[in-house]
């Protein structure tokens, strides 16, 4: 009976988020400055209890076309001519709506995608703080050319410009921080955007949308919301839009590379990860242990960069796994609304459903399976998309569960005897997003950074992600990059204009 009463309870507490979502908008897509509604809907589900949080818009390619001319509209008319410093006050008192409103932010990012709160609210900041970095810096370095020594009756020089129109399409594991990653340098640098969020979890890229209202001219800031395959594709596919920034797998990176080729726009695709975190024989086990773990559970697992490998010296091995299995141990599981929940759920279903068969294809395999590996052993969560932390031990490098992006809270650990086998097995896998080591020697913190194919390299910790620096992977973890002052040239077109001295002739 006490069971009943605390999943009543659990759902109550749900039904009662539910009310708040609903009492703070009715998130509806946004276009040309506007709340667009639609006749066809896209429910939004709960993680927690997976019952419907609210209903967005199903757009098409239809509405995709209205938001393409309300952008050229506003690029056209207003947007193009603004100067870099126009932008960054705009932007700065978008950034100051938004500080406004974190606890909401933060509150809708919970219950949308199954964060803990804290974790919501972490991001929520982040994003903010991402803004705020590519405000402050389009003022100087968003036009940035470069005057090109010639002869003396030449003079040289390159100017960059915005591509107009582009179009943005983010994840549901990261809904607002991958929408500030997009929106601050393409808006920053002059560009008109129309971003397609994922229809999983969609409510913090409307809100913030909404906030902007009455600060950028209308048009600027397009949102519409719908499937991938009838808004994404209508949106990569469109003729009018300039350039294309995509987060999300592989397989639909390609096809996003495939369709934008048609127009010859430009993309920037931020993909999967099977990031390795190589634990070196005189690393500190305690840093090595809380850095795998915040790579591998931190968001459930569902992280791009998430060290789902960890490669451990055979010397190390037995202590590293005593150690790591503890702390998968600790993690408690529950409503995300708890303060005191540190792993919330899977945030969809199909997501749940895919985690749980890697884990069967894993013990099928062969590896030792440690601990977790279902969902947890509370009733109360059973109607959630709950995954306890899993951990497997005596894993081969050809087994699935090594090899494939799993997207979730599911380590594997491999071990190895030198350093050469170590930069082999961490190489040895088609993608190069990120990864990790642990020693206290210099030289091998160099070398392996050196030596490892991955776009990141993190030694004896996880993150932190800062605007400051870019971010992006190899091979077929992406092209381009996200963050850093890099991005920016990837919103931009390099112009060279030459400038005849010569007398001119009559």
């Amino acid at each position: 009976m006490a069971s009943e009463t605390v999943s009543g309870q659990l759902r109550e507490n749900h039904a009662e988020a539910r009310e708040r979502v609903e009492n703070i908008s009715t998130f509806d897509s946004w276009l040309d400055g506007s709340r667009y509604e639609t006749d066809e809907v896209v429910e939004t589900v709960d993680p927690v209890v997976g019952e419907p949080i609210t209903a967005i818009p199903r757009c098409g390619s239809a509405e995709v076309d209205t938001a393409v001319d309300a952008a050229w509209s506003a690029f056209d008319e207003e947007w193009s001519e603004t100067t870099p410093a126009e932008r960054s006050r705009l932007m700065l008192d978008w950034i100051n709506v938004l500080r406004d409103h974190v606890d909401e932010l933060a509150f809708l990012e919970c219950i949308d995608t199954g964060k803990p709160m804290s974790q919501a609210r972490g991001e929520v900041e982040g994003a903010i703080g991402t803004l705020e970095y590519y405000a402050s810096i389009c003022q100087g370095q968003s036009q940035d050319g470069r005057q090109v020594s010639t002869s003396e009756d030449l003079h040289l020089y390159t100017r960059k410009e915005p591509y107009g129109v582009v179009g943005q399409i983010t994840p549901w594991n990261f809904p607002i921080w991958a929408a500030a990653w997009k929106l601050g340098p393409a808006l920053g640098t002059g560009n008109a955007t129309v971003l397609k969020p994922s229809a999983e979890a969609p409510l913090t890229t409307i809100r913030i949308a909404e906030l902007s209202e009455g600060i950028f001219p209308d048009g600027v800031l397009n949102v519409v919301t719908g499937t991938g395959s009838e808004v994404g594709g209508a949106l990569t596919e469109h003729d009018q839009v300039r350039k294309i920034s995509f987060t999300g797998s592989v397989g639909v990176g390609q096809r996003v590379m495939q369709a934008a080729a048609e127009n010859v726009a430009p993309v920037t695709l931020e993909l999967g990860g099977k990031s390795p975190f190589i634990v070196f024989p005189d690393a500190d086990l305690e840093k090595a242990v809380s850095a795998v773990a915040d790579g591998i559970f931190y968001s459930t697992g569902e992280i791009c960069d998430a060290f789902s490998r960890a490669l451990v010296h055979e010397s190390v091995h037995e202590e590293f796994v005593d150690r790591f299995v503890e702390k998968a141990e600790s993690y408690t599981l529950g409503d995300p609304l708890d303060e005191e929940t540190t792993m919330g759920p899977l945030t969809t279903e199909s997501q749940y459903e895919t985690v749980t068969e890697y884990i069967a294809a894993g013990e099928s395999d062969g590896a030792t399976l440690l601990t977790g590996g279902g969902p947890p052993d509370d009733s109360d969560l059973r109607d959630g998309w709950f995954v306890e932390p899993t951990v497997f031990d005596d894993v081969e490098n050809d087994m699935r569960i090594a090899r494939e992006e799993i997207f979730g809270p599911v380590q594997t650990i491999n071990t190895f005897s030198s350093y050469d086998e170590a930069i082999e097995l961490a190489n040895d896998t088609e993608f190069g997003l990120a990864a990790g080591i642990a020693t206290e020697r210099t030289s091998v913190v160099h070398n392996a950074a050196a030596d490892i194919e991955a776009g990141l390299v993190y030694v004896n910790e996880y993150g932190p992600i800062l605007p400051q620096a870019p971010y992006g992977g190899f091979k077929e973890s992406g092209i381009g990059k996200d963050l850093g002052t890099e991005v920016l040239d990837h919103y931009q077109q390099t112009k060279s204009v030459y400038v005849n001295l010569d007398e001119p002739e009559l």
